[in-house]
């Protein structure tokens, strides 16, 4: 007997460095989504897709719950809460904790309002003991009415196959909407400007992260798809941040460049010639215009 096909729209969502980005390339087995210690790592909904017999599931990374303090903020925030209602399923990634902070509670009001189906995943089990994953399980069990309860961890990839078990209980029979070769919608433009920006997230010092963008000036393939030459801008809000990203005589910026030219080398399997310069706008954050120029439209919600 022909089993069914099932597909369906999948959101990962959680506050900021709980492991999502992690996660989900864990469960696609290739890096697409940034990580980064940093608050506000993922600002798109980043779409992947996961292909196996049973059926087709494309992810959608939203940007972090929490509360918006200035126009990016609230895009994000947009982008995160519309997503919610859109998917078949929600897993809901939290830390073993026993703690409920004002952060969860935040997302547990949304959750609590939409009628979609929510896995809870407790991540991050490889840093604490079997007792504390019970008592994070019990605390977290009654807040919300679960579908499932999965612990996890997003790094090591223990039981990720019960996650995607999991997520085909809640998708109906459906067509497959991508090759089963496609592992993301993203243009390779925007994930090398992803890629860029988290290499500096991870390099430069904590107050700059937020206020940088990437832009892709120019992507040109030569010698017959051997090599291909990419000039960039990173985009900052200060003079002074120009300066800790360019480094002392260049140092930090051919840092930023060297790491990121490693993975686009790795992703497009061809030589790269990255050139970096660094802009400031002041206050892009605050800007619609800006915030669109920067692959941040508010029409795209």
């Amino acid at each position: 007997m022909k089993h069914t096909y099932k597909s369906g729209f999948v959101t990962l969502i959680g506050r900021p460095n709980v492991g999502k980005s992690t996660l989900m390339n864990q469960l696609i087995g290739q890096k697409i989504a940034i990580t980064s210690s940093k608050p506000q790592t993922t600002r798109n909904r980043i779409q992947t897709v996961y292909t196996c017999e049973e059926g087709q599931i494309i992810f959608l990374d939203t940007p972090g719950i929490n509360k918006a303090k200035n126009k990016l903020g609230d895009y994000m925030l947009n982008v995160a809460e519309r997503t919610l209602k859109e998917v078949d399923a929600i897993l809901w990634l939290v830390e073993p904790t026993t703690f409920i902070g004002a952060g969860e509670r935040y997302i547990i009001e949304k959750l609590n309002k939409v009628k979609t189906p929510v896995i809870l995943i407790i991540n991050k089990i490889d840093t604490v003991t079997e007792e504390e994953i019970v008592k994070s399980i019990v605390a977290y069990k009654d807040v919300c009415n679960f579908a499932e309860i999965v612990p996890v961890s997003a790094m090591t990839g223990k039981n990720k196959e019960e996650v995607i078990s999991s997520i085909f209980k809640y998708l109906d029979e459906g067509p497959q909407y991508y090759d089963e070769d496609t592992i993301t919608d993203q243009p390779e433009r925007q994930i090398v400007a992803e890629l860029i920006r988290e290499k500096a997230l991870r390099l430069l010092s904590q107050e700059i992260p937020h206020g940088i963008a990437v832009v892709i000036d120019s992507m040109k393939e030569r010698n017959g798809g051997r090599l291909v030459d990419i000039d960039a801008t990173i985009i900052c809000e200060r003079d002074s941040h120009k300066g800790i990203i360019i480094g002392k005589q260049g140092s930090m910026l051919k840092k930023i460049g060297s790491q990121a030219r490693t993975e686009m080398e790795n992703l497009l399997d061809m030589k790269v010639n990255l050139k970096l310069w660094v802009k400031v706008k002041k206050n892009w954050r605050d800007s619609d215009f800006l915030l669109k120029n920067y692959g941040y439209d508010k029409k795209e919600i």
